[in-house]
């Protein structure tokens, strides 16, 4: 990789130079079709994805109100995509499953892999179609459904503090923002943009294979003055040019800083990004800690080197490190990612249940230090402020609501080969600035977007 990759970007005010995405044109001069098939035996890493509560509120007061009793609705649930073996195997799965989650008092189930993407019966006498899912997938693989509960659960821990707080919450949330550089020069476009990115630094055996903090999680949300919002997410391993060097966009802000990143989102969508969240899921550690904990089930005995879970089949109190590695394990369960998702799902909802819990909410202290670790989770662009924060929640929450806007970039190949950085995500540059024109107007309607959403009509 070019040595300058390798550096971050002056914090001045000019934008870093050519950032440009990579589109179907490069196929075009191999002479060579896309490729429909994905590779054989290509492993996917799902990142910890991630799912919130969303709490109602003022925005003029920004302390929202709500029923500590009440039970915490979280954003709309997604199969977690997979490679072909899996959806083979699908069936066989779902008749085998156990009663692992049975005892938890804070049981999801997971969710049918019927009501997954794939929709294996429709497409059951279509192997070609069948094949092109398959290989669409790939591009999905990584999963945002989990993180994004863990972000809005995060605001809304942050809400949560407003009013234990009261007169003082905007000050006091102000001082404990996060603040770094991310925004670029690019003139104002119509709506607001905020670009969310989910990170995770990896601990355990996965450490060796992936060093550092990547952006395995990237979303656009874009919010327009009349209109629907939306949420749209572009796949990590997205092909893009830094400079002319080839790159997966995952690795972006790791190599070039985080204004390439920046930069290269807003060639991608067209618009400007007035706004960046950074969430990085390893800080839930923190906020499970800072509530003392939460209880969870598992009815297996487990002692995984990837994760670092040891764990005694059985209900156990679990502090921040156990409850990150009891979400992270994946090679020691028989369900591999469904299992995965069902246990990120639980302790999501095993964290919300006890912030909200009235000992919680009403304990100053403990309300102070729950949004403090909330906080110091998420990283935001130098232009934040408590206002901005609650505006993009009560833009997420619209957008993830059935009048909402949400999917997937446009790609010509979900399987694009590129020598020295491997199978890569060609997008569909004039498909993608077209489709955020008209999220960016107000003008495109509410559903599901993206190639597999085509793929299912």
């Amino acid at each position: 990789m070019d040595s300058q990759l390798h550096r971050d970007y002056p914090e001045s005010g000019d934008n870093p130079p050519s950032f440009t995405p990579s589109h179907n044109n490069d196929s075009s001069h191999a002479n060579i079709p896309p490729s429909f098939t994905p590779k054989r035996g290509r492993k996917a890493k799902q990142s910890p994805d991630a799912t919130i509560a969303r709490s109602k509120s003022s925005a003029q007061s920004f302390a929202p109100s709500f029923k500590p009793e009440s039970t915490p609705s979280f954003a709309p649930s997604f199969t977690p995509a997979g490679s072909r073996k899996r959806v083979a195997q699908a069936s066989t799965r779902r008749a085998n499953r156990t009663t692992a989650y049975a005892q938890s008092k804070n049981e999801i189930r997971p969710q049918k892999i019927s009501q997954s993407l794939y929709q294996r019966a429709k497409f059951e006498s279509a192997q070609n179609v069948s094949e092109n899912i398959s290989a669409a997938s790939t591009a999905i693989k990584h999963r945002p459904h989990i993180f994004l509960k863990v972000f809005i659960s995060l605001i809304a821990i942050i809400a949560i503090s407003c009013v234990g707080l009261g007169a003082y919450s905007w000050n006091w949330v102000d001082s404990h923002i996060n603040r770094t550089t991310w925004l670029t020069n690019t003139p104002s476009t119509q709506g607001t943009s905020w670009l969310i990115l989910g990170s995770d630094q990896r601990e355990g055996e996965e450490a060796k294979e992936i060093t550092g903090f990547r952006t395995d999680t990237i979303l656009v949300l874009t919010k327009p003055s009349n209109g629907n919002s939306s949420l749209i997410s572009i796949p990590r391993d997205s092909l893009v040019s830094v400079n002319g060097e080839k790159v997966k966009i995952n690795s972006v802000a790791q190599f070039a800083g985080n204004k390439a990143l920046t930069s290269i989102v807003e060639k991608i969508t067209g618009h400007r990004i007035d706004h960046v969240a950074e969430v990085r899921f390893g800080g839930l550690t923190n906020v499970v800690d800072a509530i003392d904990g939460i209880d969870l089930c598992y009815n297996r005995t487990v002692n995984d080197r990837f994760s670092g879970l040891n764990w005694t089949a059985g209900c156990h109190h679990a502090d921040g490190k156990t409850a990150l590695a009891f979400s992270r394990m994946r090679y020691a369960d028989p369900e591999s990612d469904f299992g995965r998702a069902a246990r990120q799902r639980m302790v999501i909802a095993a964290i919300m249940k006890k912030a909200l819990d009235k000992k919680t909410i009403t304990n100053f202290g403990k309300v102070k230090k729950l949004a403090e670790t909330g906080l110091s989770s998420v990283l935001f662009d130098e232009k934040s402020n408590p206002g901005s924060l609650w505006q993009m929640a009560q833009a997420f929450k619209e957008a993830t609501s059935a009048k909402g806007i949400t999917g997937t970039v446009y790609w010509t190949n979900p399987d694009y080969q590129v020598p020295g950085v491997g199978s890569c995500v060609l997008l569909d540059d004039a498909k993608n600035l077209e489709l955020f024109n008209q999220l960016a107007e107000g003008t495109h309607k509410p559903g599901a977007v993206g190639p597999l959403a085509e793929l299912q009509q």
